[in-house]
């Protein structure tokens, strides 16, 4: 750029600057015209145009800005801005969210981006809300949606305003295609669950008693497995989230069963998988108030996790996707853990549940036997890690 038009471009910034944004304008066409302008300008032509309500122009310059760099933040932010002006909010936003999502990546940003930045946040926001008051409205008027819509058409709209994401199975060892993306089960559908909730008084006995044994071989859930790479864990070896073992990788724990007769025949009555050096899987999670398990997914999407609670004090819930249940003393939990989750004791004693794994009901019989070798034969291969599913 010679002397002159340098001259010429700060004399626009300086208009810009002062609020002159059509003298800014006229400054920065010129330096155009002249073919020496580069995309600092182009920026600064965009907010001038957009100040002077020639819409068109600002466009133009941010055209040029995004056919090089897609990714610019300012002119991502200018474009939702240009947008937001035009009473297209539905467009702004779009604008904006991309911004949004390029930040992180941007490395660090200017004191000026940041409060653009956050400008943007604010309103995305705003135009989800009106987004969403517009829908409410005109469900309310077509007399449809709400509560007799079902909790599936209400987690779809929640989705659709940004207040909740796409949760789906995300297994950590197998997936097996097919199967409904579902959080929790209800357990009406499921005859066993009844006979083990009418069981609860007799394993909560069983399980009082072993508490009250300082011998009780009670240790951390999230230990460290020799064979296999360390794992990042918050509560990796910690007490505060512990296990009593009653299955084990596919074994009888002995020493625990043999103190818990109830809590096995009750057991029994449930369509746990037997797969030699994997299941049956059954325990008292242990977690310790004022814990919470942060989110996670379990190992294999072919079985449920079902938790009957047995002890529990008030303050805990399990949240497996985008539902979150208060957990209640002798009343079952069944959930698919391959579905990003997390646990809460924020009561002021400790939360104790039975836990362990059944085959999803959608399943055929031959599909659990196929499935049964299936697994059994790549433990063979290789032993199984330790499973740290559920809550």
């Amino acid at each position: 750029m010679s002397r002159d038009l340098e001259a010429v471009a700060r004399s626009g910034v300086a208009a810009l600057q002062r609020g002159d944004a059509a003298g800014a304008r006229s400054a920065f066409a010129e330096v155009q015209a002249a073919g020496r302008d580069t995309h600092q300008l182009r920026l600064l032509m965009a907010q001038a145009c957009t100040a002077v309500g020639d819409a068109a122009g600002a466009h133009a310059a941010l055209d040029r800005v995004l056919a090089d760099e897609p990714t610019n933040l300012y002119a991502l932010i200018l474009r939702g801005d240009l947008f937001t002006m035009a009473g297209d909010e539905r467009a702004a936003v779009s604008w904006y969210q991309a911004a949004l999502d390029q930040a992180p990546r941007a490395g660090k940003l200017s004191p000026d981006l940041l409060a653009r930045l956050r400008g943007a946040e604010a309103a995305a926001k705003r135009a989800a809300a009106s987004f969403q008051r517009r829908m409410e409205d005109a469900l309310a008027t077509a007399g449809v949606g709400g509560a007799a819509a079902g909790p599936r058409f209400g987690e779809a709209l929640a989705i659709l305003s940004g207040e909740a994401t796409v949760q789906l199975q995300q297994p950590t060892s197998f997936y097996y295609p097919g199967l409904p993306q579902q959080s929790f089960f209800e357990t009406a559908d499921l005859p066993w669950v009844a006979a083990l909730e009418a069981a609860a008084p007799a394993m909560r006995a069983e399980l009082e008693a072993i508490l009250a044994d300082e011998g009780a071989e009670i240790a951390p859930y999230v230990v460290a497995d020799p064979n296999r790479p360390a794992k990042r864990h918050v509560l990796m070896g910690d007490p505060k989230w512990s296990a009593l073992h009653l299955y084990r990788s596919g074994e009888i724990v002995a020493v625990n069963a043999d103190r818990c007769p109830a809590t096995m025949a009750a057991l029994a009555r449930a369509p746990i998988p037997h797969i030699a050096g994997r299941s049956p899987m059954a325990l008292f999670s242990v977690l310790s108030p004022g814990t919470h398990i942060p989110p996670h997914h379990g190992m294999i999407n072919t079985r449920l996790i079902c938790h009957i609670p047995l002890v529990v004090p008030d303050g805990c819930r399990l949240r497996v996707g985008n539902h979150t249940r208060a957990v209640e003393q002798d009343r079952a939990l069944l959930f698919d853990d391959t579905i990003e989750h997390e646990a809460w004791n924020d009561g002021d004693s400790t939360r104790v549940v039975l836990l362990f794994e059944v085959w999803r009901p959608e399943l055929s019989d031959i599909e659990r036997a196929s499935l049964t070798t299936l697994f059994e034969t790549i433990s063979l291969y290789q032993p199984a890690a330790e499973d740290q599913g559920g809550a």
